[in-house]
């Protein structure tokens, strides 16, 4: 039988396991890969860029509208109608004011619909509107 008063009384202690350091181990490990990690803003479409030799890379943050070979446009993996582009841009201008807006569209989509896109970003009060290609060896 076992006898409970001798062995409180033989002051058996208890070991704990201090998890504390661990936990905080993980939370800097978390908040280390909450800063690294850069979220890449996409159209939400494969397209094949246009070459062109003056190409320059833009630092600030953009906002990316993608217009495919048929015509569809796309704004954060959605797709969008041409007539809704400006309210997008306006909204997404209104949390981004220094941002400009680049347009991603196929090399053999139709000018018209890019041109569409361009005029409605321009309404929409972005100041900064480009088209994205890739860059070309320049020859000569």
């Amino acid at each position: 039988m076992i006898n409970i008063r001798q062995s409180l009384r033989a002051g058996t202690e208890t070991t704990d396991i201090n998890i504390t350091p661990l936990i905080d181990m993980v939370f800097i490990l978390l908040i280390f890969f909450m800063v690294t990690t850069s979220f890449v803003k996409e159209t939400g479409i494969d397209v094949q860029r246009p070459a062109a030799s003056t190409a320059s890379l833009k630092e600030k943050g953009n906002i990316l509208i993608g217009v495919s070979s048929d015509g569809r446009i796309f704004l954060e993996k959605k797709q969008i109608d041409v007539r809704s582009v400006r309210a997008h841009i306006e909204r997404s201008l209104a949390e981004n004011t220094e941002g400009g807006v680049v347009i991603v569209a196929d090399k053999t989509s139709d000018t018209g619909v890019v041109v569409q896109v361009m005029d409605q970003c321009r309404l929409a009060g972005a100041k900064n509107v480009s088209i994205a290609t890739s860059k070309s060896a320049s020859k000569g």
